[in-house]
């Protein structure tokens, strides 16, 4: 081809097909996605200053693909290799590396540090960082989990699951729960608030001022809370609730085997209304009651960082901040349904006795 004369492009049907899937693909690389739009149009007659022009690119990269495409086809749009130094590990030795982090431990510890590894194996800390990064190995990383063994299981994720995705009609679905011994903290020196550049600080140490619990119920539907902190035991607080559901409705509770909620008197209580239907939740299975998230919001929002002198300050704080939820409720969104959770605890113990066998 001569110095400044663009190639012409000429496509069959199926290259033309391959090409404009290449730009309209979902997930495609934009650079391969620009490339083949490069080549549409030099097949449609036009220079390359004109095609750059339109595409928003410059006149030497259209030259650059339209002659790769002239050469090479449908293989002259894809990146070659780039030049640079050899890797310094072969696949054989990354191999033996990710086989060591998975199935073995250094002596006199429990886990593979970089270092650790990088000196078992003779590499830099770097070459083992990119090998575990590369296969999502975390040695440092250690998760907590906790199986229920309630023989009833099965039965009450169904039924529970199926009240958040399907609740009764003419009915409120409330997700009961207690937040005991929440203390009131203060710090021993004042705060250093946020400022440009500097995050904000407090001292590691605290002063305690006394504790409360916090009894809440959670409309599932609505989003909104009751709470209290004078109820002494749990009946007064079912009481309250009480008062504040309309007559007209019934009540599905869902809490958990608390042995405060299964005493002769409470059993009685719920026995004396009808419109009351208890749904317990799975032993070790906290996850499964929604009010558990208001209360995590709760500690994250309202708590972990705030300052109480005295009981009362920190019972403010909770007053407002359930206050304000009610103000604006957001319901949780239960997406899961039964099916979903029990195939997934059933992988998951697959894994677990597989990883054990």
């Amino acid at each position: 081809m001569g110095k400044g004369r663009a190639v012409a492009i000429e496509l069959n049907d199926v290259v033309r097909r391959e090409l404009t899937a290449l730009t309209r693909k979902h997930g495609a690389p934009q650079a391969l996605a620009e490339r083949a739009r490069i080549v549409l149009a030099a097949a449609g007659g036009l220079k390359n200053k004109e095609i750059a022009s339109k595409l928003g690119i410059c006149t030497h990269t259209a030259g650059t693909w339209r002659n790769r495409f002239a050469e090479r086809g449908m293989d002259g749009l894809y990146d070659e290799p780039r030049p640079g130094a050899p890797r310094e590990i072969g696949d054989d030795e990354i191999a033996s590396t990710i086989r060591k982090t998975l199935e073995t431990r250094p002596k006199g510890g429990t886990h593979w540090s970089l270092r650790s590894m990088a000196k078992e194996i003779g590499h830099a800390p770097s070459t083992v960082h990119r090998i575990w990064r590369a296969f999502g190995l975390q040695p440092h990383r250690v998760e907590t989990f906790k199986l229920s063994t309630d023989p009833l299981f099965v039965e009450k994720v169904r039924d529970i699951v199926g009240l958040y995705l399907s609740p009764p009609e003419r009915a409120i679905v409330l997700c009961v729960d207690e937040k005991s011994q929440v203390q009131a903290l203060d710090r021993t020196q004042p705060l250093l608030p946020m400022r440009p550049g500097q995050v904000e600080r407090r001292t590691h140490d605290y002063k305690r001022h006394g504790t409360t619990s916090l009894f809440a119920a959670l409309d599932v539907k609505a989003g909104t809370i009751v709470g209290s902190h004078r109820a002494s035991e749990f009946r007064k607080f079912l009481d309250e609730i009480e008062r504040n559901v309309p007559a007209n409705l019934d009540v599905h509770i869902i809490m958990d085997n608390y042995a405060t909620h299964k005493t002769k008197p409470i059993r009685n209580w719920f026995a004396k209304r009808p419109r009351w239907h208890v749904h317990f939740t799975p032993t070790s299975a906290s996850w499964i009651n929604q009010v558990e998230r208001f209360f995590a919001l709760l500690t994250e929002r309202a708590l972990k960082r705030g300052v109480f002198r005295s009981v009362a300050e920190l019972e403010k704080a909770i007053k407002a901040y359930i206050e304000a939820t009610n103000a604006d409720p957001k319901p949780f969104r239960w997406t899961k349904t039964a099916d979903d959770i029990l195939a997934s605890i059933q992988r998951f113990c697959l894994r677990t006795l597989a990883a054990n066998a």
